[in-house]
């Protein structure tokens, strides 16, 4: 215990950064997930009486029911504009600026709703949700990137999984402040949509006082003298030389000193794509992102209420159930980085074996979480094969539950394991993998496809799951199990082990696959493509 407390006291200006980080990056994007089906109610009868105030008679219930679904997609609509442009406003402007710009839109936001009511407008909590779409689309891709830039090697797993605990933090948040008893009043429910104006201001005020990431700061800047700051600053006093020459050995990589540095020139989205040397990269990201939309967990969400009130749960107990099921997910994604223990000096051995220059092994708090003992790959397909193990058995006891009194409990029981499961493994590991498969120059543009996957897919699949419950009813789990199955077999067979490594042996692991003969990786240098690709630095 003395020896964690010691680690946190010499990393505190990194773990600082992470929460603030956190309150501001994932934290509203989960929030604003579960905030909006608690004042459904009340909003839609404000959008009725703000109606029948201007013209005298009531919405039909087909407008009213219009109304409330553009207010829903608008969310998601302002956050895939929001993505699709971070990678250029992060070109330009750099990560820290960009995070005080979005909080800026979404403090905007926050008063823009706050005041829909005594205004009598209706279009303002439309305008609303869709700054917040934009500020959070934009503070989402940035998070993941900027914590994982900051950390050190040994903490980069439990850093990248602090995102996903993060927006957890954020889906239980939104669910405990609307309840009826918080902020889930008739009268009460602009400011709960609005809540989310206070983190970005608390976190506006606090990220001044950190700096900008090291490897920003000596592969895009230049400067010497501003990264070994931020470095002591972040990770405290001692050895960092490992981290220091990985750095290094990435710059050297990408802009070698035998030739002159070009001016800085930002990587577009159609040139990664068009990049043999970043393939399988690339299909790693679409395989991942696509399964996290695709795996089922916001069909649970949707499904539970049904499911819980098929169970007999009383009408008023039914959203606490559901509570517990987010606060299940958040401890979870904190179990990922908080459980198993890491055998120090096996790790050292086996990066010796890989010829890895690494300073002396410390006790080190993200030494003993899961995804560092496990690795992102083991979590990763382990966590979708128990998933469709779960969805598989839940098909079963919701097609029998009509016959059987005891399979509404069964069928419980199973949404609260496929929520542990997902938490523990693709929650955490998928942001991971997607960190620390890019180098610094790629990785702005590598997010802005990750960000329009995700909104696209959130957006899709809010529109169309509907329908597909309708038409399958519980066997519409069947299409989970199928896409959790595909992109299981897919990991286990294609996606390298990153945990560990620096961002020089990923990139050879990956060149395997990108270039399956020697002669073609060969040929490819000598025609000076993939230096040359390389060469493109990415102001953030």
């Amino acid at each position: 215990m003395a020896t964690f407390l010691s680690d946190l006291v010499q990393y505190r200006g990194f773990f600082q950064m992470v929460l603030i980080l956190g309150i501001g990056g994932s934290f509203p994007y989960g929030f604003h997930i579960s905030v909006i089906n608690y004042p459904s109610m009340h909003i839609k009868r404000f959008l009725n009486a703000t109606w029948s105030s201007r013209h005298g008679r009531p919405l039909s219930p087909e407008a009213v029911q219009l109304l409330w679904s553009s207010i829903v997609s608008a969310y998601g609509l302002g956050g895939l504009l929001g993505s699709a442009a971070c990678g250029f406003l992060t070109a330009r402007f750099r990560k820290k600026k960009c995070q005080a710009a979005a909080n800026g839109v979404m403090v905007g936001a926050a008063l823009c709703v706050g005041l829909s009511e005594s205004a009598a407008s209706f279009e303002m909590i439309l305008l609303a949700r869709f700054l917040f779409g934009v500020g959070i689309g934009i503070s989402f891709s940035i998070h993941p990137q900027y914590v994982g830039e900051i950390s050190p090697k040994r903490l980069r797993g439990f850093a990248n999984a602090t995102v996903a605990i993060f927006l957890t933090l954020g889906k239980v948040a939104g669910q405990v402040a609307g309840l009826r008893e918080v902020l889930g009043g008739a009268s009460l429910w602009p400011l709960l949509l609005a809540l989310t104006g206070l983190s970005a201001l608390a976190q506006s005020a606090a990220l001044p006082c950190f700096p900008d990431s090291p490897s920003y700061l000596l592969l895009q800047k230049g400067n010497e003298e501003a990264f070994l700051q931020a470095i002591r600053r972040l990770w405290g006093p001692g050895d960092h030389g490992a981290e220091i020459e990985d750095l290094r050995r990435e710059q050297v990589q990408w802009c070698p000193s035998s030739s002159p540095l070009p001016p800085p020139k930002g990587l577009r989205v159609r040139e990664l794509l068009a990049s043999r040397s970043l393939r399988w990269q690339l299909y790693v990201t679409f395989a991942l992102m696509t399964t996290l939309q695709l795996c089922g967990i916001n069909a649970i969400y949707f499904y539970s209420f049904e499911v819980f009130r098929t169970a007999q749960f009383e009408e008023e107990t039914i959203p606490y159930v559901a509570l517990g099921v987010g606060v299940c997910e958040c401890l979870s994604s904190v179990l990922c980085v908080s459980l198993g223990h890491h055998k120090q000096q096996q790790h050292h051995h086996q990066q010796q074996q890989r010829h890895v220059f690494t300073s002396p092994p410390l006790p080190l708090p993200a030494q003993s979480s899961l995804i560092e003992r496990f690795g992102r790959r083991r979590l990763l397909w382990g966590g979708y094969a128990a998933m469709v193990l779960v969805l598989a058995l839940l098909t079963a006891t919701l097609t029998l539950q009509h016959r059987f009194l005891w399979m509404h409990y069964v069928s419980v029981v199973l949404i609260f394991l496929f929520v542990i499961f997902y938490g523990i493994g693709p929650s955490g590991a998928t942001i991971a993998v997607m960190v620390e498969m890019f180098t610094q120059a790629f990785r702005p543009s590598a997010f802005v496809l990750v960000g329009i996957l995700n909104w696209a897919g959130l957006f899709l699949l809010g529109m169309a799951f509907p329908f597909i419950v309708a038409w399958l009813g519980p066997f519409c789990f069947l299409l989970f199990v199928a896409v959790l199955s595909a992109s299981a077999a897919f990991v286990f067979l294609f996606l390298p082990e990153t945990k560990g490594k620096s961002i020089v042996e990923i990139t050879a692991e990956f060149n395997k696959l990108n270039y399956r003969r020697k002669k073609d990786l060969f040929k490819e240098e000598a025609n000076h493509h993939y230096p040359k690709e390389g060469i493109f630095c990415t102001r953030l």
